[in-house]
This record gives structure tokens, C-alpha cells and sequence, in this order.
């Protein structure tokens, strides 16, 4: 069977550059390693190919030979495995050496610890809790009280997993090394020891209490500052609350996270607040002075001029929610809706008669041009 290119195989263009070549190497590795394609001859095939493509066309020489005369500028250069240049960037290829390919090849979460494969000490998981504020108590701020479960170092056994008066055991499958190797290919992978789970160790006796895991779950209450000016969403981290570790590790990190309930008047943007304010036609017409209250239930005296129109806007420095960790406060923004009455004694429409003649209103308006529209 005739050679394909070596461009061709990898399936990058002759002007790929060297990192390219990688990536493409990569990829195909993966794709077609015996360990993933047991009994496949096919992929076995792939696979040299491929491994002799990339060392051939990662050496600046071989990869210049080659260009310029074919395969007959490296003949005998190639298809020599892993003691060539596959195997000399073999870390920088799959990231990490060995580890970084058997991650490649079984998704991670295979290696434990050190290189020897020895299972370390771990930290344990992070948790999280998600709590619901009112409105008011985000302005304020507030102390909260949580109850939640996570795991805890068993009391009987003091976390080691093993009864009172026994231990552990080097496992003799492993050697205490917590992975068992074997070759095939091109390569030796190791895989977490069948017969200690990849601990490097077997409880003989395991503890009654926790069943040998060294841990237990365990209800716990804490008290939670929330800051005054906290937004929706905020995580609050509180260190080593999370579940503890295995084997004696540190315990993970709480994420509290806060929800806040809607207000029935105002709405929220960032450190700004907005409400919105109705006044009447006569309020509109002549203008106005009023007692508003903020979302901190202080009354704020705010002026209408006269002729204000519908939707108009007015900020007001300074009284909206507090700054998290600061000493101002955002603005608070007021549209203003004119409300027309829908009963009118006879009185009222008599003087809303007269206003329109005064005015010389008419039953044919000309539109509002877009400029004037944008300037109310």
C-alpha cells in the first residue's frame, strides 16, 4: 500500500506552522491509540502512520529533506516510534507527559497525588447555599442564620476510616503506589489499583461509624453577614465550611448565595433605583411639590415644574441603594405618569370646557416632530 502525504495524514497545509503540527499529532493520537481501539487494526495502522508523519515534520531537517525530495529524503529517518522526536515531545505535546495523555485518554481523573501515583492527601468539596433576602434587608444588610449539611471527619475513628486499635496496610497489589501499569503500544498507562481503589492503603477493620470512608454527614448552623447594598447573585465565600477532605485534607469553601425578593415599587439597575410617580393634570399643568419616600422610607421633597410632561425623568443624587464597601449611595431615578380623571362632576367639565377655548385647542393637531419629541 502506497504512502500518503505526510501533510496529508496529519491534515495540515505544507505551510503549517510547528504548534499546528501538534494540535494535528494530538488529535490523531488520541483518536486512534490501541489502548481506546482494542483489536483494531485499522487504528493501529492510523496510528503509526500518523507518529511517523509527526517525526518526520517536527524536525526543521527531516521536515526540509522532506519538501524538497519526498520520501526519499528521509528515508530510514522515519517510522522509528517513540525514540524519536514522538517521544522526546511527548510532554510538551500532550501536556504534562505521562499524566497529560492519560488524561487525554480517559477523560482525567486519573491521577492522584504525586507522579508516583501515591493517593495524597485531598481537599475536600465546595458547597453551596442559595438564600432569599427581602428588598429592605438588601438595603440595609443583614445577619442571616443557615442550617446545611456537609461532611465531617468521622469522631469515632478520628477520620482515618480504620476501627480503634487497627490501621491500615500497604496494599500488596500496588506497593502502596495506588496504580498498577501495563504496556501496550507505544505505551505504559497506569490506572488507579482494583484492589485499594487507588488509595495505596486497605483498612482491614474499617470504622462501623463512617464504614471505613473516614467521614460522616453532619447538619450544621452558621451565621451569615450580608452587607447592606449586596446585589442579586452575589456569592458570599465563607473559607474551610465546605465538605472536609479525605484522609485528613482541608475541608472546601461555603458559597452562600443571595436572592432578593422584587419590590413592590422599585427596580433595581446596578446602584440605581427607579420608581415611577403619578400626578395630576392640574400638578402637570402648574406644577408641584411633593413628599416621596425612598426605599429607606425617607421622605424626599420633590419639585414639579410647571408644564411638565408625561414620562418625564427626574434623578435624585445620592438615594438609591447603598455602595457594597462604600460611603455613597447610587441615584434614584422618578418617571412621572399624568393620571386623566375618569369621573368628573359637572363642575370640572364646565372648567376643562373653558381651558380648552382658552387654549385654542384643536380637533386637527399636528404631529410632534421627532426632534421635539426627544427633547421632553
Amino acid at each position: 500500500m502506497a504512502k500518503r502525504d505526510y501533510y496529508e495524514v496529519l491534515g495540515v497545509a505544507r505551510g503549517a506552522s510547528v504548534d499546528d503540527i501538534k494540535k494535528a499529532y494530538r488529535k490523531l493520537a488520541i483518536q486512534y491509540h490501541p489502548d481506546r481501539n482494542q483489536g483494531n487494526k485499522e487504528a493501529e495502522e492510523k496510528f503509526k502512520e500518523a507518529t511517523e508523519a509527526y517525526e518526520v515534520l517536527s524536525d526543521e531537517k527531516k521536515r526540509q529533506a522532506y519538501d524538497q525530495f519526498g520520501f526519499a529524503g528521509v528515508d530510514g529517518a522515519s517510522g522509528q516510534g517513540f525514540g524519536s522526536a514522538a517521544f522526546h515531545d511527548f510532554e510538551d505535546i500532550f501536556g504534562g507527559g505521562f499524566w497529560g495523555i492519560f488524561d487525554s485518554f480517559f477523560g482525567g481523573g486519573g491521577r492522584r497525588g504525586s507522579h508516583e501515583g501515591r493517593s495524597s492527601v485531598q481537599r475536600g468539596s465546595d458547597l453551596r447555599y442559595d438564600t432569599e433576602i427581602s428588598f429592605r434587608d438588601a438595603v440595609y444588610g443583614t445577619k442571616i442564620e443557615i442550617d446545611y449539611t456537609r461532611s465531617a471527619a468521622c469522631s469515632s475513628c478520628g477520620g482515618s476510616g480504620a476501627e480503634s486499635g487497627s490501621g491500615k496496610k500497604t496494599c500488596s497489589t500496588c506497593g502502596g503506589s495506588g496504580q498498577v501499569r501495563r504496556s501496550s503500544g507505544f505505551f505504559s498507562i497506569a490506572s488507579a489499583c482494583p484492589a485499594c481503589h487507588g488509595e495505596g492503603f486497605i483498612i482491614e477493620h474499617p470504622c462501623k461509624t463512617c464504614g471505613g470512608s473516614g467521614l460522616v454527614r453532619k447538619r450544621q448552623k452558621i451565621k451569615v453577614t450580608i452587607a447592606a447594598g449586596v446585589e442579586h447573585g452575589k456569592r458570599i465565600s465563607i473559607p474551610g465550611q465546605g465538605d472536609a477532605g479525605p484522609n485528613g485534607g482541608a475541608a472546601g469553601d461555603l458559597y452562600v448565595v443571595v436572592h432578593i425578593k422584587a419590590h413592590e415599587y422599585f427596580e433595581r439597575d446596578g446602584d440605581d433605583l427607579y420608581c415611577v410617580i403619578p400626578i395630576s393634570i392640574t400638578q402637570a399643568a402648574l406644577g408641584a411639590e411633593l413628599d416621596i419616600s425612598n426605599v429607606l422610607d425617607k421622605k424626599i421633597r420633590l419639585k414639579i415644574p410647571p408644564g411638565t410632561q408625561e414620562g418625564k425623568v427626574f434623578r435624585l443624587r445620592g438615594e438609591g441603594m447603598p455602595v457594597a464597601g462604600a460611603h455613597h449611595r447610587g441615584d434614584m431615578y422618578v418617571r412621572i405618569i399624568v393620571r386623566v380623571p375618569t369621573h368628573l362632576s359637572s363642575r370640572a367639565k364646565t372648567l376643562l370646557k373653558e381651558i380648552s377655548e382658552l387654549e385654542g385647542e384643536t380637533t386637527d393637531p399636528r404631529p410632534v416632530s421627532i426632534q421635539e419629541l426627544h427633547q421632553r
